[in-house]
């Protein structure tokens, strides 16, 4: 009997635009200092880019997960400029770039009454606004670039500090060649009632991402961050080596939602890391729905009393993908908590792998810590993988973990079609059915290009 979901059809996000961007290509210091002269940056920055890229030469490559041994730098283009610099005004935009935004939604996320919109192309931020009200509540909400020149003493302050540039070899290439990003402040006492958006679109084939976003919520505020992602499909190999660092303060509240549409000529070597505060909430969302290899841990450091991490997972891996994703939490403080719900889905010999690695410090008592992790695989040839890594020192812990694998019933399916769907039918409502849970939990109604990348992946063509 058949049991499988056909491939997805990815035609609006395969828009391409001609590739004649001004390119960097490799690492080399010759390359940093181009780079770092080209974007106008002060020499503080320019120092960390040298001794990142001094720390990627000496650290060794990942020796589990998923093979990167097809990775050359040598032929990846580091650093791409398509525009002319980033505007506030969406007519700006060159007409090329702004036609593959409109077609994804950009504009009409912003119709949809998003406090904040900014959006990159390849290496740069092309655009980028904010409501005005929110300036005059003194959010900050800037490209990365603009924050390092405009507001340098607050960047210095909390730039690789969660994060720092020898963490592991690609977090030192990130260090050597990031550009672009979001820069994200909210005061004290600032509640956002709409979310704030950023857009990574990686145009220019052969070439790498490097965006850094850096967020801080201060004490009893709250934030909404989307980030939305995807590139089109080529025959070259494309890398995605981004960063995030969010800072949650005391009483403080972060929902970080991302969906990853990455082409399947792409890497996605991306780190996330989050320092929580007291009785805050660290929240992540995350959609997987592409690249050629995913690795990414988000990590949640609980530092203070009565902190909380929830993350909501959904991965779907199809053939030739390799999607390695999970999640980090330290418990550093007392009476603090971690759920997680994962579901993954693997069809035509696609993986998917769910690493969770969690440690609770001596002095975390009462720490309460539940997992729950499920794999679908719509065929013989797929592959899904649940691996635990956990290190408990305080005895005063309510920790449980549930991990199941299983195939789509061939019973459920035959019920169905008893009544009156069609086996294609059955087999795309058993999957929405088994992703329903994780799936509704996205803003969908603030991102409309969220909306069709579920759709798609989750209830698109079945047949």
């Amino acid at each position: 009997m058949k049991t499988r979901v056909d491939d997805i059809n990815q035609n609006i996000y395969n828009m391409k635009t001609s590739d004649s961007g001004k390119k960097k290509y490799g690492l080399s210091e010759e390359v940093i200092r181009e780079i770092s002269k080209e974007k106008g940056e002060p020499d503080w920055i320019l120092d960390i880019r040298l001794k990142a890229y001094e720390f990627y030469k000496s650290l060794p490559m990942p020796t589990w997960g998923p093979d990167l041994s097809e990775l050359d730098l040598s032929n990846i283009a580091s650093y791409v400029k398509t525009t002319n610099g980033m505007v506030d005004s969406w007519d700006e935009v060159p007409e090329d770039i702004k036609n593959v935004f409109d077609k994804l939604g950009i504009p009409e996320a912003e119709k949809k009454d998003l406090a904040g919109v900014g959006a990159q192309y390849d290496s740069e931020m092309v655009y980028h606004n904010i409501a005005k009200e929110l300036e005059s509540k003194g959010v900050i909400y800037e490209n990365f670039d603009t924050a390092v020149k405009k507001y340098p003493d607050l960047v210095k302050k909390y730039f690789t500090h969660i994060v720092p540039i020898n963490d592991h070899k690609f977090i030192a290439l990130h260090y050597a060649l990031f550009s672009g990003g979001s820069f994200v402040y909210i005061p004290k006492g600032v509640k956002l009632d709409n979310p704030l958006q950023s857009y990574f679109r990686l145009n220019a084939p052969g070439a790498g991402q490097f965006e850094h976003t850096l967020i801080i919520v201060e004490d009893n505020s709250s934030l909404e961050f989307i980030e939305g992602c995807s590139a089109p499909g080529y025959n070259e190999l494309n890398l995605h080596c981004g960063c995030v660092e969010l800072f949650v303060m005391d009483n403080a509240y972060l929902k970080f939602s991302t969906i990853e549409n990455w082409s399947k000529n792409l890497m996605n070597l991306n780190t996330k890391k989050a320092l929580v505060g007291t009785n805050s909430k660290m929240e992540w969302i995350m959609g997987s729905f592409g690249s050629k290899i995913s690795m990414l841990y988000p990590m949640t450091i609980l530092n203070g009393d009565n902190s909380k991490c929830e993350m909501t997972q959904v991965s779907f891996a199809g053939k030739g993908q390799n999607l390695d994703t999970g999640i980090k939490v330290i418990h550093n403080a007392k009476n603090t908590s971690t759920r997680v719900n994962s579901k993954s889905i693997s069809k035509d010999g696609g993986i998917c792998t769910f690493r969770s690695n969690i440690w609770v410090k001596k002095q975390a008592d009462n720490s309460k810590l539940a997992l729950s992790c499920e794999s679908l695989m719509l065929d013989s040839d797929s592959r899904s993988d649940t691996i635990p890594v956990s290190n408990i020192e305080n005895k005063d812990v309510t920790f449980s973990h549930e991990a199941k694998i299983g195939k789509i019933s061939e019973d459920s399916i035959f019920y169905l079609m008893s009544r009156g769907l069609s086996e294609e039918e059955a087999v795309g409502m058993l999957v929405r059915g088994f992703a329903d849970p994780v799936a509704k939990e996205f803003p969908l109604e603030y991102a409309v290009e969220m909306n069709r990348l579920i759709n798609l992946e989750l209830e698109g063509s079945i047949g």
